[in-house]
C-alpha cells in the first residue's frame, strides 16, 4: 500500500465512501503524491503519448488551422493564443514555429498564454519553449478580458467524472469504498441523478448499465463560453470521446502505455475517461455560441496531413519515410487515433470557421 492509498483509505474510514470525482482528483492532483504533481507522464519514457509527441505534423497543421480561422474571420491583428493543459510544451512549440514561418510579423506581436498550475510542468515547458515569450496562468479565471484563440489537446479527459449505475430501476451513484476483502472497490451509493440529465433511452437500459456525468468538464466549458460570449473568441478542443451522448463505463487507468487497474497504486497511473462532446457543445450553445465536431482524422486530412507528410518524406531517407508513414497512420487512421479522437470547435457566431468536409480534402 502506497502513501496515497493510505490517505484515501483514511478518508473513507472517516467520512464514508467517496465519489469517483473525488478519487480521481486525489489520484491526479494530490500535492504530495498525485500523478500530475509528481510524475513525468508524457512520451515514450512515460505512460502515454499524445498527438504532439507522435509527430510535429500535428502542431504544424493546428497552426495552419489557427491562421486560416483568423483570416476567415477578417482578423488582421493577432489574437492572444491560449493553450490549456500544455503538457511538455511540445504542441505550442510546433504551433509557434509554424506560425512564425507563415506570418512572422503577426506572430511576433501575438501574446501567448499557457494555463498550467504545476510548477514542475511549467519548468519543463520553459525548457521546451526556450526564448518564446510566454505568460503562465494558474487557471481559466485568469484569462485576459479580450478576444482569444484557445487550444486544448487532451485536457477535458482528465477532469474528474461521476458515474451512476442502474440498480433496481434507479440510477444510483457509483462510489469508491472498501469491500469485504479490505480492497478499494466500487460500491453503489444512495445518491441519484436528475432524470433530465440522462440521455434518451435510459429507461430501457438493463440493470448494471453505467452513465457518466462530468460536471467539472461542463464547468470548464461554461467559463470559456462566458468569456467568448462577452469578449468573442475561437476554441479548438481535441480529445478522445463520443460525439453523441451515451452509456457505458469508460473510466480507465494507463501506466507504461498499458491499461491498468484503477485501484492499483493510486497516484502511479493516469486516470481518464471519454469526453461527451455533445454535453460540452450544449454548454456553449446555452451562451449563444456556435460549434461543430469532426473526427481527428477528418480534421487533419482536410488540413493537408498527407501533403505535409509527402513534403517531409521527400527530404527523408527510407527509414525516415517509414517513420512519417507510421505517424500519419497513428494520427489519422480510423483504427488508431483518427476516429477515437474528436475535434470540437466553439466560437462566437461571427468567428466560427468552416467545418472540414467528411472526405478529408
Amino acid at each position: 500500500m502506497n502513501a496515497l492509498e493510505a490517505r484515501i483509505r483514511a478518508r473513507i474510514f472517516t467520512d464514508g465512501p467517496m465519489s469517483i470525482a473525488e478519487y480521481m482528483a486525489l489520484c491526479l492532483l494530490d500535492p504530495e503524491h498525485g500523478y500530475y504533481t509528481t510524475r513525468e507522464p508524457f512520451g515514450a519514457g512515460g505512460d502515454f503519448t499524445t498527438a504532439p509527441e507522435v509527430s510535429q505534423m500535428f502542431g504544424e497543421l493546428i497552426a495552419v488551422w489557427l491562421r486560416n480561422a483568423l483570416e476567415a474571420a477578417g482578423h488582421h491583428e493577432p489574437l492572444p493564443l491560449v493553450e490549456i493543459g500544455p503538457g511538455r510544451g511540445t504542441l505550442m512549440k510546433d504551433i509557434l514555429r509554424t506560425l512564425h514561418r507563415l506570418d512572422p510579423a503577426r506572430t511576433q506581436r501575438m501574446p501567448v498564454f499557457l494555463i498550467e498550475a504545476s510548477p514542475r510542468l511549467r519548468a519543463i515547458q520553459r525548457a521546451t519553449l526556450g526564448n518564446a515569450r510566454i505568460t503562465w496562468l494558474d487557471d481559466l479565471a485568469a484569462l485576459p478580458s479580450e478576444p482569444l484563440l484557445v487550444v486544448a489537446n487532451e485536457f477535458f479527459d482528465a477532469l474528474p467524472i461521476r458515474q451512476y449505475v442502474k440498480t433496481g430501476g434507479r440510477w444510483q451513484e457509483r462510489l469508491v469504498g472498501i469491500d469485504n476483502q479490505d480492497r478499494l472497490a466500487f460500491i453503489a451509493g444512495p445518491g441519484t441523478i436528475d432524470a433530465a440529465i440522462l440521455p434518451a433511452g435510459a429507461d430501457e437500459k438493463p440493470e448494471g448499465t453505467i452513465f457518466e456525468f462530468a460536471p467539472a468538464r461542463e464547468a470548464a466549458m461554461d467559463r470559456l463560453a462566458v468569456h467568448f460570449a462577452e469578449h468573442r473568441g475561437i476554441g479548438l478542443f481535441i480529445d478522445y470521446g463520443h460525439i453523441a451522448p451515451g452509456f457505458g463505463d469508460t473510466l480507465q487507468a494507463v501506466r507504461a502505455h498499458q491499461f491498468a487497474d484503477v485501484f492499483a497504486e493510486p497516484g502511479q497511473a493516469d486516470l481518464t475517461s471519454h469526453v461527451d462532446f455533445a454535453a460540452l457543445a450544449a454548454v456553449a450553445h446555452a451562451h449563444g455560441l456556435q460549434s461543430w465536431t469532426a473526427t481527428q482524422g477528418e480534421f487533419l486530412l482536410s488540413l493537408g496531413l498527407l501533403e505535409r507528410a509527402g513534403s517531409l518524406g521527400a527530404q527523408a531517407d527510407k527509414a525516415g519515410r517509414e517513420r512519417i508513414r507510421s505517424e500519419v497512420e497513428r494520427l489519422a487512421a480510423p483504427a488508431e487515433m483518427g476516429d477515437l479522437f474528436k475535434v470540437l470547435v466553439v466560437a462566437s457566431p461571427s468567428l466560427l470557421p468552416s467545418r472540414p468536409s467528411p472526405g478529408g480534402n
